[in-house]
């Protein structure tokens, strides 16, 4: 059973959780209780990837039909072009979690090729006939892993929004050139805070849930805001501790430490639930870009989400309002919805909120710190040097951050680093770091101008379609310096048409989205 992080409303299945995305007081679906992993069960057997997912999983939704969970989770991993789905690598002083073996190249696969699956599942479970409308809020990766996950699945509509200058000419080409008949794709004129913003603000629109009901549409989420997101992410760090169990590489208490590259705080938070499992998991470091509003949330227990906002080389990470972190403020509030509420009022109404010395301890196994640009382009380069390995610029400032925390060495602990991503989704930035250059363009580019200095203009379709091409040229580039083959995900975007060419101003979401729930 699943309760709200925001009151304490009647728990809920793991059916109804899934397809409510939300709960209806806004807050997030969180275990009433949290199952215990079977440790030595896990080790003792040797389990592919499906099946130990399945081990770890299923105690979570007991009312799906376990033959039909097992086949979903087989079907997922089908999809990954790695027979582990979720390999560990070792370079240099850090074992590489490799989560980029997806579809889309991106850690978000590892959930998202499974949730479409979970929801039809739901779906089939409650009896539900309306059709469901998946809203989708993006910093790059989320949504194209979703319009993969859902696409075509009948009695689904998927409707993703992404900032139109905040994502790679790689990640924007893989959604816009989406070709499914259920789904459309829409870039907002403002930041990923801004695109979440407004799906929330969606969910919580009465007189829109009234106008769906009528038509028989209801809307879910794919964002990690809906708990069959965030918790198939659990399984590959298991995983990843079975493997460095195997090798004997794990330390004192059969203990690992884990480095995230962190944005809407999912993925470490997954990690943070496989602890609360029972999974040995010494420290979790929570590692920031140049947006540290949750580093600094870690040092200080305050967090401020009042600050100058800034577009780096790590686009899924460029968020200033992380909706996962309500989870673990729940935990650290003793699971009291009503100081929740309270918190999340804060930060709605006034931008921020603190907790008190006592609520800060109970994630004292969380470290933090931040990497700018420079820093993780340092990292890129020095490890691309020393070994070979090249990692994408979100992984990397997980690398930059752990240097510095563990000072670089091995330790008696290993540490595990979350690969969120394929370097080739972000090649321009990759390539910069190893000292691989861009070829000169045939012109000079037009110098900016007083407005678009400050806020530069929504890019042209030939823009975009420029800055693609080039990007997938230094892409080959890459991928032939490195001595490795580019990604077939990546080859194949050369050739595919632009679909989705909308873009709209935050307020405008709504409006666009019944638009485009007017087709057929």
């Amino acid at each position: 059973m699943y309760i709200s992080t925001r009151s304490e409303t009647a728990p809920v299945s793991a059916a109804q959780a899934i397809l409510a995305g939300l709960a209806p007081d806004g807050g997030l679906y969180v275990p009433r209780r949290m199952p215990a992993l079977d440790l030595d069960a896990l080790r003792a057997t040797r389990l592919s990837y499906t099946d130990l997912a399945f081990r770890v999983l299923s105690p979570f939704f007991p009312e799906f039909d376990g033959r039909q969970l097992a086949a979903a989770l087989e079907t997922s991993s089908a999809r990954f072009d790695s027979p582990e789905v979720a390999p560990l690598a070792r370079h240099g002083s850090y074992h590489f979690l490799e989560l980029f073996h997806g579809p889309t190249l991106a850690f978000k696969d590892l959930a998202l090729t499974l949730m479409g699956a979970l929801t039809g599942l739901a779906r089939d479970r409650l009896g539900v006939r309306d059709e469901i409308v998946i809203l989708v809020a993006t910093s790059g990766d989320t949504g194209k892993a979703a319009l993969a996950g859902f696409s075509d699945m009948p009695g689904i509509r998927i409707v993703v929004f992404y900032p139109a200058r905040g994502v790679s000419a790689v990640q924007r080409l893989q959604m816009v050139s989406h070709e499914a008949g259920n789904a459309a794709v829409v870039g907002i004129e403002g930041s990923f805070d801004d695109a979440q913003r407004g799906v929330k603000a969606l969910f919580a629109d009465a007189e829109l849930a009234g106008s769906l009901e009528r038509r028989a549409l209801r809307l879910s989420s794919a964002n990690s805001i809906n708990i069959a997101r965030l918790l198939p992410q659990i399984v590959y760090y298991v995983k990843a501790w079975r493997d460095l169990a195997d090798s004997g590489k794990l330390g004192p208490n059969g203990e690992m430490d884990v480095a995230v590259p962190t944005g809407n705080f999912g993925n470490i938070l997954a990690a943070s639930y496989a602890k609360a499992m029972g999974l040995p998991i010494r420290n979790l470091i929570c590692a920031s870009n140049r947006n540290h509003v949750l580093s600094d949330f870690f040092e200080t227990g305050r967090y401020d989400r009042r600050r100058e906002f800034y577009t780096t080389s790590s686009p899924s990470m460029d968020i200033l309002v992380s909706s996962n972190l309500e989870r673990l403020v729940f935990e650290a509030a003793g699971r009291d919805p009503a100081r929740t509420a309270q918190l999340m009022g804060r930060l709605a109404a006034e931008g921020s909120f603190s907790l008190s010395e006592a609520e800060r301890a109970v994630f004292a196994d969380f470290r933090s710190g931040w990497a700018d640009e420079t820093a993780a382009a340092a990292a890129i380069r020095e490890l691309y040097d020393a070994s070979g390995y090249l990692i994408d610029p979100h992984t990397a400032v997980a690398v930059a951050v752990a240097d510095r925390l563990r000072g670089g060495s091995d330790g008696e602990v290993p540490l595990v680093v979350a690969a969120t991503a394929s370097p080739f989704k972000f090649p321009a930035t990759v390539a910069a770091a190893i000292g691989l250059t861009a070829a000169e363009p045939t012109a000079p580019a037009a110098a900016p101008t007083a407005a678009s200095t400050t806020r530069p203009a929504t890019p042209s379709v030939q823009d975009e379609d420029a800055a693609t091409l080039a990007e997938l040229d230094l892409a080959e580039r890459l991928a032939e310096r490195a001595g490795l083959e580019l990604p077939q995900a990546v080859r194949e975007l050369r050739d595919r048409p632009r679909r989705h060419d909308r873009v709209v101003a935050p307020e405008d979401m709504k409006s666009t989205l019944l638009e485009l729930l007017e087709r057929p």
